[in-house]
């Protein structure tokens, strides 16, 4: 793909190539390291406990991979007053000098019926309402920093 991109003129600027398979990533950030600087490591995790701990967040860093991109339920948490925080894995991956892009904003029906499920999973309690969904923007943006997000409805975003 990335030789696709090459022997085309791409700019490597101008490409993400990602994958849920971490030996892709190391690949390009091996052999196409102008490609692979820009290369983004998909998690795959179901569930919190899946989430890579901080350790491994820096072990990713120091293999060269510069942005992961954990489903959306892995960077943010409801507190007890309702609010939408950043989670641990998010502040961890920033400590970590990860740049991060999330997956996948706006997969629910309609967010004010709750059980929204997989995505939500850790912040679902803090979701009443549509517009909810700006708040989780907002964090994802403000708090976490991150650098971009996939999405299937991109009105929103």
């Amino acid at each position: 793909m990335v030789d696709e991109y090459k022997q085309a003129g791409v700019s490597p600027a101008r490409v993400w190539p990602q994958s849920f398979n971490k030996a892709d990533v190391l690949t390009w950030i091996e052999k196409r390291p102008s490609f692979g600087k820009q290369a983004v490591y998909l998690d795959d995790a179901e569930t919190v406990a899946d989430l890579p701990t901080f350790t491994e967040l820096l072990q990713y860093k120091s293999q060269g991979i510069n942005i992961v991109a954990p489903p959306l339920f892995a960077l943010l948490v409801a507190d007890a007053e309702g609010n939408i925080r950043p989670s641990q894995y998010a502040l961890n991956a920033k400590q970590a000098d990860l740049d991060i892009i999330t997956w996948t904003l706006e997969r629910s029906g309609i967010l004010a019926d709750g059980g929204n499920g997989f995505y939500y999973q850790t912040f679902d309690s803090a979701i009443k309402r549509e517009g909810d969904m700006m708040r989780v923007l907002d964090v994802l943006a403000k708090d976490i920093g991150i650098l971009g997000i996939f999405s299937d409805w991109p009105a929103t975003v």
